[in-house]
């Protein structure tokens, strides 16, 4: 490309204007979470974002499993197992119930239950194209 090419691209996608829609923009602002609430969401996210994890949440859908249980469900060690579910329980995601000696974990939080329902439903639902993954091959 020429540099006058260039610059009508980069033209196209910089905005002329500081706020376009200032009703929209106040709205938005007005329903946007603080900054703790953010953090918090990016939490959980980054919890749900680990594939272990989420195996173990996946495997707690159909009701509470016992450490060793979840461990032959999702091919970890118990110990990889009970790590997670100790930071999982740290953030109220999952409950532990005792019965002498056993742990049996489930899921404590339904909005957790409800991301995973939809994620699970997209990703049946939806061809994903992956182009990070493609760039590492």
């Amino acid at each position: 490309m020429n540099s006058s090419s260039d610059k009508q691209l980069i033209n196209l996608d910089g905005c002329a204007v500081r706020v376009v829609d200032a009703h929209r923009v106040a709205a938005v602002r007005e329903r946007m979470p603080g900054p703790e609430d953010l953090d918090d969401t990016a939490d959980v996210f980054g919890l749900l974002s680990d594939p272990g994890r989420l195996r173990l949440l996946v495997a707690l859908l159909d009701g509470e499993l016992c450490v060793c249980d979840l461990a032959a469900v999702t091919g970890q060690s118990e110990s990889a197992v009970s790590h997670a579910l100790r930071l999982l329980r740290a953030h109220r995601i999952v409950a532990v119930r005792r019965s002498g000696r056993m742990a049996y974990y489930r899921l404590e939080d339904p909005h957790v239950r409800m991301l995973l329902d939809l994620a699970i439903a997209h990703t049946e639902h939806t061809q994903a194209i992956h182009p990070e993954r493609d760039e590492q091959g």
